[in-house]
């Protein structure tokens, strides 16, 4: 299942134990009083799964992830819920599938789209039930899970908010994709000069040094790489009212590497807050890219790109940290996915979901702690005209209506896709077929439904 360069993995485990106690109500190990982790989930946005050089980079450095990675696990095998920005992030926030979450796409930001789309209200989110746990919580960043006042993050679950609502803005002048400024304290529009990343690294760092006597969850939603291309010395593209931006850098890929490494510098910045608080070993840290890079960044060996079901629209980089919990240097190559995040920090915090409530993804703490695997189930996408179920090494992609295009990929020889086995295995692809065929009929069971638009047509 995975690898480690060390070996002493028993050791990490056996330190960990005097922190657990077996609970006979649950059946299993839970968080002993006052030992349960602090939680920080740090989110790229279109981040391809070889723009890191610790998964294989070499046209620059990002030595805070390769740390990161060096200090806990990285995957090879992690999965966004999505292949674009608002269906990942429902998926998060949820657990839930987005088709499930009724985000199965983009929300956006024009009002002769679909701007009055959002987070229902009656979607349990991670933020709530950790809150009615005791832990502070707060999210800064990029939200891009509705524009209307009732889908805020302060009205989910999180006790502070500073960051934008829509799926980017400028990075200086904070102003959207339709000319709209986005940039909030919670409910309120404040004035904040900065680069936006440089903003979001330092309301997480405040928040950690004023939360580090009583547990707390940090989701750090950055906006880079996401276009607009902008490094910290360039100037404003876009104006208020004016949807026919400036075109900025013409040097995207130079722009692209400057975003990257500020983003990474970033999360140097959170690990030193964290080390500087003695809070490390009372610290969970998980990063991934909310899908695979746009042809500006690198999605490696990868088919495909954002907004594709290929593996470069949805296998990202991730990485997990938690000294003295999980074992340094370990490479997981078993397929897990972003709706496994809610489940793992559920476990962690000792918090639960409400009875009946369902979710989609499993807990992944003991595959973290202690090398377990999560055992065999499938794993769906949909998007567009694309829809896909994954089953051990083997994906089924299915392209279109009827008559639809099928393709059968066995991921452990073919990472990249090229070799179409449907010919030589009908009886798993009809077996795969069904599979996804009963998944829509499932989520599309008491799926969430969007509110309808407003008489004047402005969302």
């Amino acid at each position: 299942m995975y690898t480690t360069a060390r070996t002493n993995a028993l050791a990490f485990v056996l330190a960990g134990i005097g922190a657990w106690a077996f609970s006979p109500a649950t059946g299993r190990a839970e968080p002993a009083r006052g030992s349960r982790p602090n939680i920080i989930i740090i989110l790229a946005d279109d981040m391809g799964y070889g723009d890191a050089s610790c998964y294989g980079n070499t046209a620059y450095a990002t030595p805070n992830l390769d740390r990161l990675a060096a200090e806990g696990i990285r995957f090879t095998d992690f999965h966004s819920a999505g292949a674009v920005c608002s269906a990942t992030r429902a998926g998060l926030l949820t657990g839930r599938y987005p088709q499930r979450a009724g985000i199965p796409g983009v929300i956006y930001a024009a009002a002769n789209r679909n701007r009055h789309h959002g987070l229902h209200p009656h979607e349990v989110t991670f933020a709530e039930r950790l809150r009615r746990v005791g832990y502070a919580t707060a999210v800064f960043g990029k939200w891009h899970l509705g524009y209307r006042p009732q889908f805020n993050p302060v009205r989910n679950g999180f006790d502070q908010f500073r960051g934008y609502v829509g799926g980017n803005v400028d990075y200086i002048s904070h102003i959207d994709g339709v000319g709209v400024y986005d940039w909030w304290d919670g409910t309120r529009l404040v004035d904040e000069p900065g680069y936006s990343t440089h903003l979001i690294t330092r309301h997480a760092e405040r928040f950690i040094e004023a939360n580090q006597d009583r547990p707390f969850c940090l989701y750090v939603a950055h906006e880079a790489p996401h276009s607009p291309f902008q490094g910290p010395g360039d100037e404003p593209v876009r104006a208020i009212g004016n949807t026919r931006f400036r075109p900025g850098r013409t040097d995207r890929k130079a722009a692209y590497r400057e975003m990257m490494r500020e983003m990474d510098d970033g999360v140097g910045r959170i690990l030193a807050a964290v080390n500087r608080q003695g809070l490390a070993e009372r610290t969970f840290i998980f990063f991934f890219s909310d899908n695979g890079a746009t042809r500006n960044g690198s999605n490696g060996a990868l088919r495909g790109f954002k907004g594709s079901l290929w593996e470069g629209g949805h296998r990202v980089p991730a990485i997990a940290w938690w000294p003295g919990r999980i074992e340094p240097g370990t490479v997981c190559r078993e397929a897990t996915i972003c709706l496994d995040v809610m489940p793992t920090m559920l476990a962690l915090a000792g918090a639960s979901v409400p009875d009946g409530h369902r979710l989609d993804g499993r807990d992944l703490t003991d595959l973290l702690t202690a090398n377990k695997s999560l055992g065999p189930r499938d794993l769906f996408w949909s998007y567009g005209r694309m829809s896909v179920v994954r089953r051990g090494p083997w994906k089924l992609v299915v392209r279109g209506a009827d008559p639809a295009t099928v393709e059968l990929f066995n991921l452990d020889d073919d990472p990249g896709e090229r070799r179409n086995l449907t010919d030589r295995q009908p009886r798993r692809v009809t077996a795969m077929r069904e599979a996804l065929a009963a998944w829509r009929r499932d989520v599309d069971t008491g799926a969430t439904v969007q509110p309808a638009r407003s008489p004047s047509g402005r969302g």
